[in-house]
């Protein structure tokens, strides 16, 4: 599978079911008509993920996605996607959802940025929150087979 998951030092956070993420998000991809060539998923504090905000994208605000895309390619995508743990867990908190449920919104938030989705705008916020919704839905029906 072209997705890998990592961990930065010092958080040491691994998914409960790896093979299952990858399946889905390739299946996530190959549902906007493109294929994964590499994705990694790095996992980290908000330090490490604001560090990165300050650094590239002169953000000084905390976040718990940055998406940072390499394709070269319309039909297929290649990037890294960083998480901070540490957002999905408050964010997780703040609306009542189940971490695992927050993690799966990220996650598939990251990779629809890597299709070319944005989220800077009122209409393409509600496009993002449409695709992130209908995903985790097919992320139920996944992990049930």
């Amino acid at each position: 599978m072209p997705v890998y998951f990592h961990s930065e030092s010092p958080l040491q956070f691994q998914l409960s079911t790896p093979n299952i993420y990858q399946s889905w998000l390739q299946t996530v991809a190959n549902s906007e008509s493109s294929q994964i060539e590499e994705v990694s998923y790095i996992f980290c504090t908000d330090t490490y993920l604001h560090q990165l905000n300050v650094q590239y994208l002169q953000h000084d605000t905390l976040t718990d996605v940055i998406t940072f895309d390499y394709t070269e390619t319309p039909e297929t995508i290649s990037g890294d996607v960083f998480i901070s743990i540490d957002r999905v867990e408050e964010n997780a908190q703040t609306y009542a959802v189940p971490f695992e449920r927050e993690l799966q919104r990220v996650m598939v938030h990251g990779l629809l940025h890597l299709l070319g989705y944005k989220d800077k705008t009122p209409d393409d916020q509600q496009e993002m929150r449409t695709k992130e919704n209908t995903y985790l839905q097919t992320f139920t029906t996944f992990s049930n087979k």
